[in-house]
């Protein structure tokens, strides 16, 4: 059981959301705006939190910058839920540090699926940490336990996300991945062509490597194919 708090507005909604994610067997907390959302966040320590954008005085957006700049509450999985498709607000939340995005009207089952793939990503320590998979090639180690990446002397600490991304890029090191596939292994579930989502990823991800290697380029992008890690 995961303890979840579901910040929305619109009482029918967040109601049938916590009707539904307890039937999951999770304990769900609500609120009703976003101050009291994010006062909750830091009192109850959630496994995850389901944010809508369009709330009055205090909106989505500002939520989830508040949880990722506090000490406490910065690495809890967001959960964005909205009634706008713009592609400018999904990058908007992603450059904020939110997990996935979910767009209104949604089905309560694509909810559920992406709610399982967030804890699961997030409660559990990298397959790399427990398996024999690459962690070390030339100067670039992977950390899973702490979700770390080391090149040569220096280390940057990454999302779950990030390191899933880099973790499957490294594995397949020389060899293009897919978007479809990263869309797949990474989030969990296959959703539809959502490219920007992992633009937006993977220029924080380089961004991070970027700090740390001086000069050096990891991650070349395969126009119209996917990415490939080199060293």
């Amino acid at each position: 059981m995961s303890k979840i708090l579901v910040i929305d507005d619109d009482t029918a909604i967040n109601e049938l959301i916590k009707v539904n994610l307890e039937l999951e067997g999770h304990n769900v907390i609500q609120a009703y705006d976003g101050i009291k959302g994010f006062a909750l966040c830091k009192q109850e320590n959630p496994a995850l939190v389901v944010l809508d954008v369009m709330m009055p005085d205090v909106d989505g957006f500002t939520v989830a910058q508040r949880i990722r700049k506090n000490e406490e509450t910065k690495d809890i999985p967001i959960l964005m839920l909205t009634a706008l498709s713009q592609l400018n607000d999904k990058v908007n939340g992603f450059n904020i540090g939110v997990d996935d995005y979910l767009v209104k009207p949604f089905e309560m089952e694509e909810l559920k699926v992406r709610v399982r793939a967030l804890l699961k990503r997030t409660n559990q320590i990298p397959k790399s940490a427990s398996t024999r998979e690459l962690l070390t090639l030339g100067e670039v180690t992977l950390l899973p336990e702490t979700y770390s990446v080391k090149i040569n002397d220096k280390t940057a600490k990454l999302t779950p996300i990030e390191f899933d991304i880099l973790n499957l890029l490294f594995q397949n090191h020389g060899n293009m991945v897919s978007s479809a596939r990263l869309l797949k292994d990474v989030w969990g579930y296959s959703p539809d062509d959502d490219i920007e989502t992992i633009r937006v990823h993977i220029r924080h991800l380089r961004t991070k490597l970027d700090k740390i290697s001086d000069g050096k380029k990891y991650i070349e992008t395969i126009y119209g194919g996917g990415y490939k890690f080199c060293v």
